[in-house]
């Protein structure tokens, strides 16, 4: 069997003629608008596993396997949970974002370039509203954007799939061609590739890739990224100068 491609295909220094025709700034959430060495999507996973454990009494380390496959298979393990043991979402939406925001520092230099962006920014995230507004707000980072579509925006159906993607371009009425998108998750960026937006990879930085697992890290070669960078604050100033 071959193995996953997790190869970072080589890509040229974004320039900010590239992002000329750009007004609306897509930002995923987790471990793109916060470096994962913070740890905070961690907690989470650790809470999915125990939701797991708990719901279905396995063993951790049984639970984290179970909760991988519901994410490979169905895009997020909620979904996975909805689709093979009809849970409440809400419920596990509550537990699973019970975490500690302490751990996040205001980022003034993201904000500034988020803020100079020119046009319409957003946060499309696979988590709630309300983590995104914490987290957000714990950045400094919340009121430089018009809004967040969450997974209960998207019907509880995440991405990567085509219809949630569909749905958030004709909530906000944009123009995919004058879109661009950041995802720390390669195949996230298969669908907006393929609806005509800029596409931007968020890696982690060489001190932190050790940190993230073979899975994270597959596609990363693919065609369908643009851009690839491990600091969104320096990117999104090389990109309006």
């Amino acid at each position: 069997m071959t193995e996953p491609e997790t190869e970072i295909r080589e890509t040229r220094d974004a320039r900010p003629e590239d992002f000329a025709e750009v007004k609306n700034w897509i930002f995923d959430l987790d471990n793109t608008l916060y470096p994962r060495r913070t740890d905070l999507f961690a907690q989470i996973d650790a809470r999915m596993t125990s939701f797991v454990a708990e719901l279905l009494k396995l063993p951790t380390e049984e639970a984290r396997q179970l909760q991988k496959s519901f994410y490979r298979k169905h895009g997020t393990t909620l979904r996975g949970l909805m689709i093979e043991h009809d849970i409440d979402p809400d419920a596990f939406l509550r537990f699973v974002h019970d975490i500690d925001y302490s751990g996040l520092a205001p980022n003034p230099a993201l904000g500034a370039e988020i803020l100079a962006l020119p046009g319409r920014k957003f946060i499309f995230t696979n988590g709630d509203r309300g983590h995104a507004e914490r987290t957000a707000r714990a950045l400094g980072i919340l009121d430089h954007f018009e809004d967040i579509f969450d997974i209960v925006a998207a019907g509880l159906n995440p991405k990567p799939a085509r219809e949630t993607y569909d749905l958030f371009v004709e909530h906000f009425r944009l123009d995919p061609a004058r879109a661009a998108m950041f995802e720390d998750l390669a195949r996230n960026l298969e669908v907006p590739k393929a609806l005509g937006m800029q596409t931007v990879l968020i890696v982690p930085s060489p001190l932190e890739e050790d940190i993230a697992e073979a899975w994270e890290q597959e596609g990363r070669g693919g065609e369908h990224i643009d851009f690839v960078t491990d600091d969104l604050a320096a990117f999104l100033r090389r990109v309006r100068n």
